[in-house]
């Protein structure tokens, strides 16, 4: 398979959000959060893996099912949970942490971009693109907890100042 080819670029962007987030992981001091980034660390390999492979090999590998969806979908309700409802956007920033669990956010939706992509030049697992979906959702609202944990207040954006 080509280096440049669209599922290798897919599989890449995953590796390169797993690896962001082992980096936001090695500065988290929140056991919960860092607990939570863990098990998404693992389910982006099985999403690695699921992308990697292709054809009648795909039997033979892990991959991305409407569970690991519903367990970021999990996740994600008991954030909203503890948090304000949203009135504005709001700018990414904040704490160290909510920083880059909002640059994780960028890149989990350029993965998105990446397997759409892919999806439309060869077969790819359907799921996988509800599972990141849902993991930027994720990873945006853990963002504002790690803010609000924090005591940092969120800068909402009103348009063009």
């Amino acid at each position: 398979m080509a280096k440049d080819s669209r599922r290798v670029e897919a599989y890449g962007a995953v590796d390169e959000l797993n690896s962001l987030l082992g980096v936001v992981i090695s500065g988290c001091r929140d056991p919960k959060i860092a607990l939570e980034l863990k098990a998404v660390q693992r389910m982006l390999f099985v999403a690695g893996a699921d992308l990697a492979t292709e054809g009648d090999s795909r039997a033979k590998v892990p991959r991305i099912t409407r569970h690991h969806t519903a367990a970021v979908e999990e996740m994600t309700d008991r954030a909203l949970k503890s948090l304000p409802p949203l009135t504005n956007f709001i700018l990414p920033g904040g704490s160290k942490l909510a920083s880059e669990l909002q640059f994780a956010r960028a890149v989990c939706r350029r993965v998105e971009r990446r397997v759409v992509a892919a999806s439309k030049a060869e077969s790819v697992n359907g799921e996988l693109l509800p599972f990141f979906n849902r993991l930027s959702s994720y990873l945006f609202n853990i963002s504002r907890v790690a803010n609000m944990k924090a005591r940092r207040k969120e800068d909402p954006w009103k348009g063009s100042d």
